[in-house]
């Protein structure tokens, strides 16, 4: 059964995540390391991902590889005495994933564009490599383009750091429906002001 083009580059990048594409893995990884932590690419290197999630080959659109250190937080150790469970060094995870810091540190580094959206590449035992897809929305075959114009409105400015890319709802758990899930929309921070608001103080 023969399948797309799409679908066949994507099995080939999968190939260079095995045994059989060590090799290529490990010089590219060796490439990226040099590089500048976020570094602008002239065509993705994983053409069915990025088309996936937004990408197209025209103008108006910019694509940067970002890398960020892996891990959690890291914490100095407590002088004081105490349980090594309480001390507050180990499994203390970020709230953020590092595809959405991947996000805002592109866009930082490009504040005159707005994140579309990104997709991993790679990693290796200290960092992870995203590339991230940025939108030029003052560029006319952006506004003029009636699939992606909506981008161009005011309600999109910063989406990545307000949580709006695909990467950013996932973190905010609107990925999840129904049980389990009903504290999470519109946000569990409003939930719980809206809580702390009903609450009645019973003085005694």
């Amino acid at each position: 059964m023969s399948g797309s083009m799409y679908s066949r580059i994507g099995v080939s990048f999968r190939r260079t995540q095995g045994e059989e594409g060590a090799a290529l893995r490990h010089e590219r990884l060796l490439t990226w390391r040099r590089q500048s932590t976020v570094t602008r690419l002239e065509r993705p290197t994983r053409l069915d991902r990025a088309r996936a999630v937004g990408w197209r080959a025209k103008e108006g659109y910019v694509l940067v590889r970002v890398r960020v250190r892996r891990g959690g937080q890291r914490k100095r150790a407590i002088i004081a005495g105490r349980r090594p469970k309480h001390k507050g060094i180990l499994r203390m995870t970020l709230a953020k994933s590092l595809r959405r810091i991947a996000e805002e540190r592109a866009h930082k580094h490009h504040p005159n564009l707005q994140v579309l959206n990104s997709y991993w590449v790679g990693e290796d035992g200290k960092e992870k490599f995203f590339e991230v897809i940025l939108v030029d929305t003052a560029h006319p075959q952006i506004v003029g383009d009636r699939k992606i114009e909506w981008i161009t409105s005011g309600t999109q400015r910063g989406r990545d750091y307000r949580g709006l890319t695909s990467a950013g709802r996932t973190g905010r758990g609107l990925r999840w429906k129904g049980k389990g899930a009903e504290r999470m929309r519109p946000s569990r921070t409003r939930n719980r002001r809206d809580e702390r608001r009903t609450q009645v103080k019973v003085i005694p």
